[in-house]
C-alpha cells in the first residue's frame, strides 16, 4: 500500500472516531458502552470503579483480560486506547508502583479520559496522543502491550507490529482483541476508505 493511500486510510479512521466520542452508538454493527462491556465479561467492579463516561464510550470489540491481566508493578501500554476503559482498568491491576500508558491518534477520543483521570485520584496513568505505527516511547518500556479493536483499522500493520515489538522488554506480551477476516476481501472494499474505518 503506497504512502498516499495509507494516509487517506488514516484520515478516515480520525474522522469516524472523531464523530464516534461524542456519541458511540449507531456507529458499530454491535453493542457499545457499559452493556458491551458485560457482555465481553468485564468484571463488575471493575466497571464501578472507572468513571461512568468511559465506560458509557467504550468501543472495544473483546475482553484483552481475558487473555492477561496485568500485574502488580507492571507497566502497560494501551494502545488505540479510545475512551480509555482497558487503560482505566489496567490502572486499577497494576497498583501504585506500576504505570499506565494510554495511547490514541484521535485527539477528540482523548478529551473523555484525561477528563476522568482530572476528576479521580488515578496517579499512575497517563493518555498520550500518537500514531500506533510510530508510538512516542522509549523501547523496551512495557510488560504488557493491550489493543482492543485497532489493529484492523491500521493500514501498515507490518511496521505497527514492529514498533509495538520494540516496546516489550524481554519476556513481554502483546494482548489483542481485534476483528478478522478469514475470507478473501473483494477489492472494493479494500479501496473504501468507510469500510477501514467500521
Amino acid at each position: 500500500m503506497n504512502a498516499e493511500r495509507s494516509e487517506t486510510l488514516r484520515k478516515a479512521v480520525r474522522e469516524k472516531y472523531r464523530s464516534v466520542s461524542g456519541r458511540p452508538g449507531g456507529h458499530f454493527p454491535y453493542p457499545v458502552g457499559r452493556e458491551s462491556a458485560l457482555r465481553l465479561r468485564y468484571d463488575r467492579a471493575w466497571l464501578a470503579a472507572v468513571p461512568a463516561p468511559v465506560v458509557d464510550r467504550f468501543v472495544g470489540v473483546g475482553n484483552p483480560f481475558s487473555i492477561r491481566k496485568p500485574a502488580p508493578g507492571e507497566r502497560v501500554l494501551d494502545v488505540g486506547c479510545g475512551c480509555g476503559l482497558d487503560a482505566f482498568v489496567s490502572s486499577l491491576l497494576v497498583g501504585p508502583r506500576g504505570r499506565v500508558a494510554g495511547l490514541d491518534s484521535t485527539p477528540e477520543m482523548l478529551r473523555w479520559p484525561r477528563k476522568a483521570l482530572a476528576r479521580c485520584k488515578t496517579h499512575n496513568l497517563e493518555f498520550v496522543e500518537g500514531s500506533i505505527e510510530d508510538p512516542p516511547f522509549e523501547r523496551r518500556s512495557f510488560d504488557l502491550i493491550f489493543s482492543n479493536g485497532v489493529l484492523n483499522l491500521v493500514p501498515d500493520k507490518d511496521r505497527a507490529f514492529r514498533r509495538l515489538y520494540g516496546l516489550l522488554r524481554p519476556g513481554g506480551i502483546f494482548a489483542a482483541a481485534d476483528l478478522v477476516v478469514v475470507e478473501d476481501v473483494p477489492p472494493e472494499v479494500l479501496a473504501d476508505p468507510d469500510a477501514w474505518s467500521t
